[in-house]
């Protein structure tokens, strides 16, 4: 198996945590990339169109894209349980990870226009923006979090790789005073061994 990889990227990170958790980490060969919103990798587009991280290769050629098929994938090849197989769990679990995905969907955006975009160009509405749907993510997650207990499943996976690039990016938006309920479950689950051997780099 062939993974597409940044050590930046909060989705390639969500696919590296779930081989962790599946015990596979070390069966995924990590391809250099350097994706980006507006430079493409080119070495990406035969097999991504979209040319984005992450892109999956499995071991018969198939190529998966993104990161939550490639997540699935990875659950269903190996016999997990990180994704509930139907009834309402299962619904429930997706609509986590749509929120968290979601939320670290408009982190990017907000660093893309902080870092990327010309500085005389930046919009601040846009930023604060993005960055006030995370803050209405975290009033879900904050309401959520206690019962989250010790589950380690695709929503808890995706939801802690969302705070993770908070900590990682903006460092300066103190979401745990907002979240302290989700700061302490936080704390306790990036402490796993998937969270720490995934911790994002530039």
């Amino acid at each position: 198996m062939q993974i597409f990889y940044s050590p930046a990227s909060p989705f390639v990170r969500k696919c590296m945590v779930v081989a962790h958790e599946l015990g596979v980490a070390d069966r995924i060969e990590k391809l250099p990339s350097a994706a980006g919103p507006v430079k493409r990798d080119a070495s990406i587009l035969p097999k991504n169109p979209l040319g984005q991280v992450p892109t999956f290769l499995t071991d018969d050629g198939q190529v998966l894209f993104d990161s939550r098929v490639i997540c699935e994938y990875l659950d269903t090849a190996h016999d997990g349980h990180l994704f509930p197989a139907g009834g309402a769990a299962r619904w429930a679990r997706l609509t986590e990870l749509s929120l968290a995905d979601g939320m670290t969907s408009a982190a990017l955006l907000a660093r893309y226009e902080t870092m990327l975009r010309p500085e005389a160009l930046r919009w601040s509405d846009w930023t604060d923006g993005q960055l006030d749907k995370v803050r209405t993510g975290l009033e879900w997650l904050e309401a959520a979090a206690p019962s989250f207990g010790d589950r380690v499943d695709i929503g808890t996976i995706a939801f802690g790789c969302a705070l993770g690039y908070m900590d990682f990016r903006f460092p300066s938006v103190d979401w745990r005073a907002q979240a302290p309920s989700s700061a302490k479950w936080f704390a306790t689950f990036n402490q796993r061994p998937s969270m720490q051997a995934t911790m994002p780099a530039n």
